[in-house]
């Protein structure tokens, strides 16, 4: 018996461990998303360093190299035990959770492979060559196999989810409190903040704590935190793809539905924008009530469409617009707020205007809330009275004064090119007039077809706020550098460095920046991205 194909073979094999921890991590940072590792796998070995596409080169000449001699599999081997380079066993950031649903996923990996290199040693006791070539295919293919054991666990966790949410739903049912469902491509969070601070006062208030937005997160927010006597829950809802919210609304059942905002975010999991929207409108659709912003042509639509049906509907806007129901405008350092509740809201038939000092917060997702809380018989003084103390979404704009006096706005939650944009507004009236103004970032992801021209958008833009752009890792380095150059070429002045990672970004930031200038962290991708 040749025993040099199934040596070949257990190489592969044992290269395949490493690297199924590597994809597992992927897995587990994009929520277990099927055919996450597989789009994440182009996006390192192809997109990323010249090194890496070097690898990747060596790892398929291996496997056609292992048709003639076997022992070119060795190559793909310890490519695939290698790299890619810089997608590290160990996160950056955040390790492997061994959950109970990465154990289950990790075992059925396991199982693959175990089946898949078996078959690739008896195949190479018939036959060399088709022995080493499956023991290759199977050592590259590991982000493929991992996909497949995502498709396979999906029905075990679909299970388990649904006697969570049903334990969930019972418990919702049997206390009653009156639900408001928030969503949108951005501005949730913030905005389920907004809406839980302004009711506070009038309701028993209950909102979902983080980012706790699919069915696990939020019939976990039920069957831990919900208490007799809670009056209000208000609670974040996003989506993946179209039937999540609305499948969220047949047990959470929301009396007022809120939709934020409407941008080229997640583009990668719709395709589009009109898409995103579909999958929003599940929300307002399914409420007694509906709360929409107006800053999107499809969001117009979506509020057209639900007052067509007999709902009743406030129109949010941050600009004039005389059919908005709440008007939330900065002018200069003041926010002005006019609402006009609908037909047969509390309050119907009154006009409210109030001149506050503004609060850091996007307008139109104070809009939002205020509208809202209207619709909830809060009173308008005690709405006014609390806008100057909305809080703060962690990790959001967050402002805070290093030692050594230099301003740190930390946006690091923000993905979305409207929110970049209120950022750099912040960061312009952040630090001393003539203190140095830094954007830091690794830009904004998953937009689809739209990333690159985005993120250019992006660089172009920061030339007219900050005097240093600090360009974080590779995924977006391109485009970002690409939109400064532009804006160079046409005569500002922004000097553009390059750091491979947030530690190396906040080590050069300490050493160069110092009393009165600013620094804004833009988005902070995680650590299985290039």
């Amino acid at each position: 018996m040749n025993l040099l194909p199934v040596g070949v073979v257990c190489a592969a094999a044992a290269s395949s461990v490493p690297a199924g921890l590597r994809w597992l991590r992927v897995a587990q940072r994009e929520h277990y998303e099927s055919r996450s590792c597989g789009r994440f796998a182009v996006r390192w070995w192809l997109s990323t360093t010249p090194g890496n596409r070097v690898l990747s080169a060596i790892g398929v000449g291996g496997v056609l190299g292992s048709a003639l001699w076997p022992p070119a599999a060795l190559a793909t081997a310890a490519v695939v035990a290698a790299g890619p380079i810089g997608l590290g066993l160990a996160g950056r950031t955040k390790p492997l959770a061994w959950t109970r649903r990465l154990r289950v996923l990790a075992g059925i990996w396991a199982a693959e492979q175990v089946v898949w290199f078996s078959l690739a040693a008896w195949a190479g006791t018939v036959l060399a060559p088709v022995g080493a070539i499956a023991g290759a295919v199977g050592a590259i293919g590991v982000p493929l196999l991992m996909d497949l054991a995502l498709g396979l666990s999906s029905p075990i966790e679909s299970k388990a989810a649904a006697g969570w949410v049903d334990k969930a739903a019972a418990k919702l049912k049997r206390l009653s409190p009156q639900v408001v469902g928030i969503t949108g491509s951005y501005g949730k969070t913030t905005t389920k903040g907004y809406v839980a601070h302004l009711c506070a006062k009038k309701y028993s208030v209950l909102a979902s704590p983080a980012s706790f937005n699919n069915a696990l997160g939020l019939a976990r927010t039920v069957n831990e935190h919900l208490l007799g006597g809670t009056e209000l829950l208000v609670a974040e809802m996003g989506a993946y793809r179209r039937g999540e919210i609305a499948a969220l609304c047949e047990w959470m059942r929301p009396t007022i539905g809120v939709v934020t905002a409407l941008g080229p975010v997640h583009l990668e999991r719709f395709g589009s924008e009109e898409a995103t929207a579909q999958a929003k409108s599940e929300l307002p659709n399914s409420a007694e009530v509906a709360v929409v912003s107006q800053s999107h042509p499809a969001l117009v639509k979506m509020t057209e469409s639900l007052e067509a049906t007999g709902k009743r509907v406030w129109r949010c806007s941050d600009r004039p617009d005389p059919s908005a129901s709440v008007i939330a405008m900065r002018s200069g350092d003041r926010l002005l707020i006019e609402a006009r509740p609908p037909v047969g809201a509390p309050h119907h038939q009154e006009v409210f205007k109030a001149d506050l000092e503004c609060p850091s917060g996007a307008p139109s997702n104070i809009a939002c809330a205020v509208a809202t809380a209207l619709e909830l018989g809060v009173d308008w003084d005690q709405i006014v009275s609390l806008i100057p103390t909305l809080p703060t979404a962690a990790h959001r704009l967050e402002r805070q004064v290093s030692p050594a006096g230099v301003v740190v706005l930390d946006d690091t939650y923000n993905s979305n090119p409207a929110g970049a944009r209120l950022a750099l507004a912040a960061l312009s009236e952040s630090g001393s007039p003539d203190g140095r103004k830094v954007l830091v970032t690794p830009g904004m992801v998953e937009l689809g077809p739209r990333q690159a021209a985005e993120n250019e958008a992006l660089g172009r833009y920061a030339a007219g706020v900050a005097t240093h752009l600090v360009i974080v890792g590779l995924t977006n380095k391109r485009a970002l550098a690409q939109g400064a150059r532009r804006a160079t070429e046409e005569g500002a002045k922004m000097e553009v460095i390059l750091v491979s990672s947030r530690p190396k970004a906040v080590e050069w930031v300490r050493e160069h920046l110092g009393e009165g200038d600013a620094v804004l962290y833009e988005n902070d991708l995680p650590d299985h991205f290039p």
